[in-house]
């Protein structure tokens, strides 16, 4: 079966590229930009809010060994849904939360899982991720691929970056890759 793919912004693209590199059934992540008008985004224009692009990640997985379902869990445990624009000190549209839907199954599981969110009351507010289709993916500078496998004692990704991967390898131990 050929891999399925799945789009997602939320906060910096290293956090999330490094969440869901660890899931068992996923094949690749790509760091990249998504949902603005710039035919040319760099990670400099997107960064200053130019382009109206957000930071996203691109994941590649077999639907045989983890479901869209599980990378919607991974995807809200990963950041805080219910800030508008936000992700810690990362602050602009560029740091949406927002999935960018691949066909109508994947749009529907979402508008489903934030639902169940809000109805749970678990979460501080209500969910603000925007739910969109997916127009146009551009990937980002080869530096930012694999960025905290490649620089891991970089201070962001020793204080942000690695809470993330700790808060997804207690949440989901059987579900992260061996490798």
């Amino acid at each position: 079966m050929a891999d399925a793919v799945a789009t997602f912004g939320g906060g910096c693209f290293w956090c999330l590229e490094a969440v869901f590199e660890r899931l068992a059934g996923v094949s690749d992540v790509t760091s990249g930009y998504c949902g603005g008008a710039d035919p040319n985004p760099t990670y400099e224009k997107v960064c200053g809010g130019r382009t109206g692009h957000a930071e996203v990640v691109r994941v590649s997985f077999d639907p045989t060994v983890v479901s869209f379902g599980t990378l919607l869990e991974v995807f809200f445990l990963s950041h805080d849904p219910t800030t508008l624009n936000r992700q810690g000190a990362d602050i602009g549209t560029q740091y949406r939360s927002v999935v960018f839907f691949h066909d109508a199954d994947q749009e529907a599981a979402t508008r489903a899982h934030i639902a169940n969110l809000n109805a749970s009351g678990t979460l501080a507010g209500p969910v603000v991720t925007q739910i969109v289709p997916e127009t146009r993916f551009f990937p980002a500078e080869d530096y930012h691929q694999d960025y905290f496998r490649n620089n891991p004692y970089a201070p962001y990704c020793q204080v942000v970056v690695a809470s993330k991967v700790s808060k997804l390898l207690k949440a989901f131990p059987g579900k992260v890759s061996p490798t």
